[in-house]
């Protein structure tokens, strides 16, 4: 696959002073690109390097949920099994699953995203999730909240992977992170994925003006936004999906996962309004194309994805043995541009 329209792009974009600098992984059909771009601390004139590190944000979801699939082909989650289960604080008389967490049918909402009243006590519970609570606390702050909704009836963007890596931490004894090292990181080679900055010198800095947050106040690993990672870490998990999960997950498991697992009859207007997903249904952790079109950009149905508030992307193609990782920490709106592109160079 030729890039360098790809490479134009991003060197346009940094040139425009909407990038700072990016590295790009793409997987096709065997074939491994990697690519870095402008700058680390573009103020400073650092160029960037392949092993530059980066928020990926809600990224992490899709890793924390290949955990909790663990789990569930180890018998020791249940997917159907109420969440009271594992967080006995959320018992009602009608609970959502492990499932609605999995995939935000669980009433459980990120308070920020709207303002019904509802909303108001989440945003006042647990602000928008990067607090100083311990994972204690924060259960304790959101088991005593209202459900936004019954279960199965709306997709809400939430705080269930973050309940979800809670779960985990309580099923095995052990930290989120270290379950997810001997589990995925280290089958996968994914040498440089953490919770937390483990090498500030190779974090990317963003554009004067767009602040990240300060990943150090965190408490807890947020197994729904908490990691950090490389473009070359990301598309080895990338990979993993689409070689159906070899050698973290069997085949039934992945195929379980990126297949769409909302009931029928569910809301999904959150999901598929413009700037978010369109054309979409869910699966587990990430959102599943249905169709060739009705998403702003070229793509195949059965794509994958779920992006990073700080600009980081990605997407895996199974029907073009296609995955493609974007690390950037931008406010910028580049990725319908980057898959145009790719689509249009997959037979060049």
């Amino acid at each position: 696959m030729r890039t360098d329209e790809l490479t134009a792009f991003l060197e346009a974009e940094i040139g425009a002073g909407r990038v700072p600098g990016a590295v790009l992984g793409i997987a096709h059909r065997g074939d491994v690109h990697l690519e870095a771009v402008g700058f680390l601390d573009q103020p400073r004139a650092i160029p960037m390097p392949q092993d530059a590190l980066f928020w990926i944000a809600s990224m992490t979801k899709p890793v924390t949920a290949t955990a909790a699939m663990l789990l569930v082909e180890r018998g020791r989650l249940v997917l159907d099994a109420p969440i009271s289960t594992y967080l006995p604080g959320f018992a009602r008389e009608v609970e959502p699953t492990v499932l609605d967490l999995l995939r935000h049918t669980a009433g459980i909402p990120e308070g920020l995203l709207g303002d019904t009243d509802v909303h108001k006590l989440y945003a006042e519970a647990v602000g928008n999730g990067m607090t100083s609570y311990t994972g204690e606390e924060f259960v304790d702050r959101l088991s005593g909240l209202p459900f936004l909704h019954a279960p199965g009836e709306m997709w809400h963007y939430g705080w269930g992977l973050d309940l979800v890596g809670l779960i985990i931490e309580r099923i095995t004894g052990v930290s989120l992170g270290e379950f997810l090292r001997d589990n995925v990181f280290e089958p996968l080679g994914m040498t440089s994925t953490t919770f937390g900055v483990s090498a500030p010198a190779r974090f990317a800095r963003p554009l004067p003006g767009h602040e990240l947050p300060d990943l150090s106040v965190a408490r807890f690993q947020s197994g729904g936004a908490g990691l950090v990672s490389t473009a070359s870490d990301y598309l080895k998990f990338v990979q993993m999906l689409l070689r159906k999960g070899d050698p973290v997950l069997g085949r039934k498991t992945t195929e379980y996962m990126l297949a769409d697992q909302l009931p029928p009859g569910t809301d999904i207007t959150r999901l598929t309004r413009p700037g978010w997903n369109p054309g979409h249904r869910f699966g587990i952790a990430m959102a599943v194309r249905t169709s060739v079109g009705g998403f702003p950009a070229p793509g195949s149905a059965g794509e994958v994805t779920w992006p990073g508030a700080g600009g980081t992307t990605w997407w895996a193609d199974p029907a073009e043995d296609l995955g493609v990782v974007v690390m950037t920490h931008t406010r910028a709106a580049i990725e319908p541009q980057i898959r145009a592109i790719v689509a249009a160079a997959l037979d060049r």
